[in-house]
């Protein structure tokens, strides 16, 4: 088999995560403060103004599904020591050349299990988390067992009260993968946004689309600000416009569930 996790050509010390096409993660050990995918910074600016805005006394739990090169636990890692951190990654090669390569810090807190998001979620207590991150891709695509309405209650019931649900998908207009999983979150939590690049909400190309979730109000003008200045421009909708946006879309359910649909360009994508 192929190495997935591959020397990054320009960044000495940097690591891809590959999947065929698809880059996956990348990760610098010596600077696990640098993200280099987009979609990633996203998720750290919505985590950077929710979660870690409480008390810096208190110790945070932090669920992951999906664990590549493990980008972002390290990087919670570093800015928030003593966090908590679980991931759930099932595929064994895959950790196993991480773990070879690219090693975790000693006692980051990061503790790493080899199951799939369901069972993973399934085994832990109610008011578990203060966070769970979506980032899963079987190859190209979102698995749809992550995508159902049972699932997203099931993130309910593990995160505490406030807890933040934070989802990496990727899809293309005109998006119904993605709509009728938005239809499911927005089953189970009261306040939702959604995060992409202009140019994917417009139908130019397929791409990252980041979606947070919790009970507790989000700070859509912080993130959106955020969004705006990002390299390539993206673009935050919540509210009244997200929901026009996901319209009669049913939700994906346990009895028929869907991974959500690859690029149709063929082209290489970061996931």
């Amino acid at each position: 088999m192929n190495d997935r996790v591959q020397p990054d050509r320009e960044v000495r010390g940097a690591y891809l995560v590959c999947s065929g096409r698809t880059q996956q993660s990348w990760v610098d050990p010596d600077d696990p403060l640098r993200l280099e995918f987009e979609y990633v910074q996203r998720i750290a600016e919505i985590l950077r103004v929710t979660i870690l805005t409480r008390e810096p006394d208190a110790r945070l739990r932090v669920v992951h599904l999906g664990g590549g090169g493990m980008t972002l636990p390290r990087w919670l890692a570093s800015v928030r020591p003593g966090t908590a951190q679980v991931v759930c990654e099932p595929d064994a090669e895959l950790l196993a050349e991480v773990r070879r390569k690219v090693p975790l810090p000693p006692r980051s807190g990061i503790k790493v299990r080899e199951t799939d998001g369901r069972t993973g979620v399934a085994a832990m207590p109610s008011d578990y988390a203060d966070a769970v991150i979506v980032d899963a891709f079987d190859g190209l695509h979102v698995p749809g067992e992550l995508a159902t309405t049972e699932f997203f209650g099931q993130l309910r019931r593990v995160l505490r009260p406030g807890g933040l649900l934070v989802m990496n998908l990727a899809d293309e207009s005109p998006f119904g993968w993605s709509r009728a999983c938005l239809a499911g979150v927005q089953v189970h939590f009261r306040h939702l946004l959604a995060s992409a690049e202009t140019a994917v909400w417009k139908g130019r190309r397929y791409g990252n689309v980041v979606v947070a979730a919790s009970h507790a109000a989000l700070p859509f003008d912080t993130i959106a600000a955020d969004a705006r200045r990002a390299l390539f421009g993206y673009r935050a909708v919540a509210g009244a416009e997200l929901r026009r946006w996901v319209g009669s879309a049913l939700p994906f359910t346990d009895d028929a569930p869907r991974d959500s649909y690859g690029p149709t360009s063929g082209h290489t994508w970061y996931g």
